[in-house]
């Protein structure tokens, strides 16, 4: 889908699909039961189904308003240091499942993406420190490359306030299929429950309708 990031467009292409900004959600655990976020989140997709209306959360806070506002510098920065273009990307469906993505950025015809970060200095120097694709953000990148079949991914942090040689930090993520097989599987359980629920609903809203129609 090619409407930008962020327009009621993209937001509609979202509705029921498993993303890969929820994909942290999807994948969280707790020793018994049901993690909190996972059921939330499969709570949410069963309404998107039911009323075809995104339950997206449209607040943009200050560090969301900082990261579009300096993710044109962080390509520039990327492009210059690479040599590779960056193209923009709007919503990627999975051809099969209720499942998609918006890279920050494709490399030629997703022969690798980028997603792009711009934190606040003390993440950034964070990110330096502890080398690797940050564990807040190790399931969206896992999704993106799951999704698209990229083969690999650059995960990009930019920060302009820190000295010239500190700003950007890149650390690229290779597609593993032991990895990515064991993530379909989870995603594909994920979304089965979601079916199932929406399945169980669905005659009684159509009774209500029908009810609704009569009266």
């Amino acid at each position: 889908h090619a409407a930008a990031q962020g327009t009621p467009e993209w937001l509609q292409a979202r509705v029921g699909r498993v993303t890969a900004s929820r994909a942290r959600d999807m994948l969280a655990t707790i020793k018994s039961g049901e993690a909190a976020a996972r059921r939330d989140y499969r709570i949410e997709l069963v309404c998107e189904r039911l009323t075809g209306i995104s339950a997206a959360d449209v607040y943009v806070n200050d560090d969301m308003r900082r990261g579009t506002e300096l993710e044109p510098e962080a390509f520039a920065a990327y492009e210059a240091l690479t040599g590779r273009w960056v193209d923009r990307v709007g919503f990627c469906a999975h051809t099969d499942l209720m499942a998609g993505a918006s890279p920050d950025g494709m490399i030629g015809d997703f022969d690798g993406l980028i997603e792009t970060k711009c934190p606040r200095p003390a993440n950034h120097l964070r990110y330096l420190r502890d080398f690797g694709v940050p564990k807040e953000h190790k399931a969206q990148v896992t999704h993106l490359l799951w999704l698209t079949g990229a083969p690999w991914l650059d995960f990009v942090s930019y920060c302009p306030v820190m000295p010239s040689h500190l700003r950007l930090y890149v650390q690229r993520e290779v597609a593993d299929a032991a990895v990515l097989a064991d993530y379909d599987a989870k995603v594909r359980a994920f979304l089965a429950e979601v079916d199932d629920e929406v399945r169980a609903l669905m005659p009684v809203s159509a009774a209500l309708a029908q009810s609704l129609e009569v009266a």
